[in-house]
C-alpha cells in the first residue's frame, strides 16, 4: 500500500498528512507503517518531517 520509491513515498505521505492525519505518528499508527523507515527513506532524498507544518519539507 505504501510506495517504495522515495519520490512517490514523499507525495503519498504528504498527501495523507495534509488530508487525513494530524501527525506522522498518527499516520504510522493507523497504517501500521514503520516511522523510522519512512523518515530514513525521505532523508535519503533530503526531505525531513516538520511537525509544525505536518509535512516533509
Amino acid at each position: 500500500m505504501i510506495p517504495n520509491d522515495p519520490v512517490m513515498l514523499l507525495s503519498f505521505i504528504n498527501l495523507k498528512l495534509r488530508d487525513f492525519y494530524q501527525s506522522l505518528d498518527a499516520l504510522c499508527d493507523d497504517l501500521d507503517a514503520d516511522k523510522a523507515e519512512i523518515v530514513e527513506k525521505l532523508a535519503a532524498i533530503d526531505y525531513h518531517y516538520d511537525a509544525e507544518q505536518n509535512k516533509f519539507v
